[in-house]
Formats: structure tokens, sequence, C-alpha cells
């Protein structure tokens, strides 16, 4: 149970941060944004606010801000169509009413002749008990269509995605990478602050219990000064030693309260696995101390390291130096996090972090779906002037998330299928 609820925790915090980036930077430009959403598939919850319905849904992968323009309309108001108008205050048409208008009495029942709910916000039509008089009704910007007695607001151009510049667009679909990185930055510093900041010497922090640096004498506070007659002055430098030597016996030296004492230690060797090679281990963490700029540096320099260690990874899987096979869905991810819930909960925020820094690449990866694949068609604008149509970028887009959705499947299989081996 603690891990279902971790678990949840984690990924309605790292879709909810993402997409409060779209969010916030869409309003700020003057879109309407209609949906936010946490998750896919059918409504658990939801409620409006401010123009925007905000929902949770029940499929946890992942989730979106839907602004007016991004995708097509449902009602379009043709000549013709018999609707039913209602008014505000200030004459101007408030409700546009599509269907099932018996139940609104108070309608002005009128036949389409034309509309222009874009620019001019007009429509103009004859009434169905006069057809001689040629109508023209001004629409508010913020009327509404209802629809099967569900109202949806209209959208003017100038609250329309496409209606911006081409730098306001380009910052509405970054932002939500961009808040992955922030998160990370904010609980890296909140790991600073909580437990401080790795020392960059060989120092010794926690031991662990029953293992090779127990068995060979190692404490805490203890610092590595050499192996193999190697000196060594920092944590990366004995790691790299370690892990390389999986099973052999390593003579070092470490120093204690100003002494220094010889060891023996045999790293225990960590099995292969698919993408990873066999590395050796012993059991020791590294110590931390407190500083306030070594916080704020660590929030930044951690954040950093994990984000070249990601893209590292990612190219090594695009030159197929990693198989697919390394690829983790949600069913992989949520047995990763029941493993690292297990070993405290700095670590769950350690891992919460790199996740979040994860999403943000992956969504920045030019892909057909993705951000990224929508911040190649905006830049590709900027540079030819003009816009791709909007029929063949929402085909690209369409065969994209169809061939994300088959990947989704086949790592989520594999994911499967490595828990029951």
């Amino acid at each position: 149970m603690t891990t279902v609820i971790a678990f949840i925790l984690m990924f309605g915090l790292l879709v909810f941060i993402h997409e409060w980036g779209h969010l916030i930077f869409a309003k700020r430009a003057g879109m309407l944004a209609r949906e936010f959403a946490i998750g896919f598939g059918p409504k658990i919850f939801s409620f409006t606010k401010n123009e925007t319905v905000y929902t949770i849904r029940l499929l946890p992968i992942g989730g979106y801000v839907r602004v007016a323009g991004e995708d097509p309309e449902i009602i379009d108001l043709k000549p013709g169509h018999h609707v039913g108008l209602e008014f505000n205050e200030s004459g101007k048409v408030d409700k546009i009413i599509v269907n099932h208008k018996s139940k609104h009495p108070n309608a002005r029942i009128i036949e389409i002749e034309e509309s222009d709910l874009d620019h001019k916000l007009q429509i103009n039509g004859y009434d169905v008990d006069d057809q001689e008089e040629r109508l023209c009704f001004e629409v508010d910007p913020k009327a509404s269509f209802v629809m099967d007695e569900r109202e949806t607001q209209i959208a003017p151009y100038d609250r329309q995605f496409a209606s911006k510049s081409v730098g306001q667009r380009a910052m509405q679909l970054f932002a939500g990478p961009m808040m992955n990185f922030v998160l990370a930055i904010v609980i890296f510093l909140i790991l600073g602050v909580i437990q401080g900041v790795p020392v960059e010497e060989a120092k010794m922090g926690q031991i662990q219990p029953d293992s090779p640096a127990q068995e060979a004498g190692i404490k805490s506070d203890d610092e590595i000064i050499q192996i193999e007659d190697q000196p060594i002055s920092t944590w990366e430098e004995f790691t790299t030693i370690v892990r390389d030597n999986p099973g052999e016996e390593l003579d070092i030296v470490v120093q204690r309260e100003g002494d220094e004492v010889p060891l023996t230690v045999v790293p225990k060797e960590v099995p292969a696995t698919e993408g990873q090679p066999a590395f050796g281990q012993i059991g020791v963490y590294q110590a931390f101390e407190k500083s306030l700029l070594g916080t704020v540096t660590y929030g930044f320099t951690q954040t950093f390291d994990t984000t070249k260690l990601i893209l590292t990874n990612l190219g090594m899987l695009i030159t197929g130096q990693l198989p697919i096979e390394t690829l983790s869905g949600p069913v992989g991810i949520y047995d990763a996090t029941d493993q690292i819930v297990q070993t405290g909960f700095m670590n769950f925020l350690m891992w919460t972090a790199m996740l979040s820094i994860n999403l943000g690449i992956v969504n920045l990866v030019p892909l057909p779906a993705l951000d990224g694949g929508r911040l190649l068609f905006v830049g590709l604008e900027a540079v030819r002037g003009k816009p791709i149509s909007p029929e063949k970028e929402g085909l690209f887009h369409f065969v994209g998330f169809a061939l994300l959705m088959l990947l989704m499947i086949i790592v989520t299989w594999n994911d499967i299928q490595r828990l029951f081996l």
C-alpha cells in the first residue's frame, strides 16, 4: 500500500507540474485552455475554474492541456441550421443552443444564414417564425455552445493557439519540460537542505551491514586516499575503480582520525543485466555535509549531471548500443519505485527528481505527438516564414501517436514479462 500511495503521488506530481507549465504559459499568452487533464481515458473527477475544466482520468499514462485551436472543434454552425440564442444584459449572444431547444423556452430560435465566431463574432439569419427580416446578432467573446446540455466556450481566433506569435507558441510547448527540470532542481535543493550535499572526497558515510566494506573494517568518516598504490582524491575515482574490479582483492589506504590505515576489500560482483555489464560494489554511501552555498550549487549540478547521464543513455538507445528491452513503462517504473521506496524517503525523492528530468528530456525529443515534435513544426514555421498545413501536421501527430501507443504496449509487455521471470 505504501508503494501504491508513493507511486500515485509521484506520478501525479510529475504530470501535474509538467502540464501546469503548459497551462500557465497558455494563459499568459491569452490562449483559451479548455482542459487540464491528469491521465487519459474516462473521467474520474472534474471541476471547472476560470474557463478551464480540470480532470483526473482513469489511465495513468500522462496528461495534457487542451488549448483552443489545437484540436478540431466539434460544433460548426452551417447555413440552414436551427439554433436557439440566449442573450446577456448587454444584448449580445451569451449561449448558442445547438439541440434540445425545447428545454430553453427563453431562447430565440433562428435559422442560420452565415456565422463567424472566429473574427467578426456575428451570427446572421432569420427568425424561424419570420423569414422575411434578415437579423444580425453580435456574439459575446465568452459565449458558449450548449449541446446535450453541456456548455463549451467558443474560441475567437485571438484565443486560439495558432493566433499567437512563434515565440509564444514555442514557449507554451517548452514550458512543460522546463517545469520538470525546475521540479528536479527544487527536489535536489530539498535533499541538500535535509541531508546535506555529497563531499567531493572519497569519504565514507553509512556502511551497509554485512557488506564487503564492513567485513574489510571500513568505518563511517573514513576517507579513501589510496587504492593499489594509486592516489585517490575524489569519490568518482574511488567508485570507478571499485566498479571496474568485481571480485578482485583491492589493497586500500584510509585516513582515519589523522592516521593512515591499510585495509583490503573485495568488491561484491553485481551480475550483468541487459545493457549493463557486471560491476563491483562494496556497500558504502558517500558522506554528506551541510552548506548553504553547496546546497544551492548541488541543486543545479545534480540536475545537470543527471541530464547528461540520461542523454548519454538515450543516445546509446538510438544507436542500438542499448536494446529496447531496457526501456520501462508504467509497470516497470512502478516495480522500480517499489524497490526504491523500501530503501528510504531520501532515495524516493532522488528517484522522483530523476524521473522528472527523464520526463522533460523525453518530451523534448522531436517525435510526433510529443512537445518536441510540435516544437519542430513551430521551428519549421519560423524558418519558412509560414506554417505547415494543419492537415499535414495533424496526420503526422496522429500516426506518431499511434506508433507511440504501440511502443508503450510493447514496453509494458516486456515489463510484465520481467516481473515473472
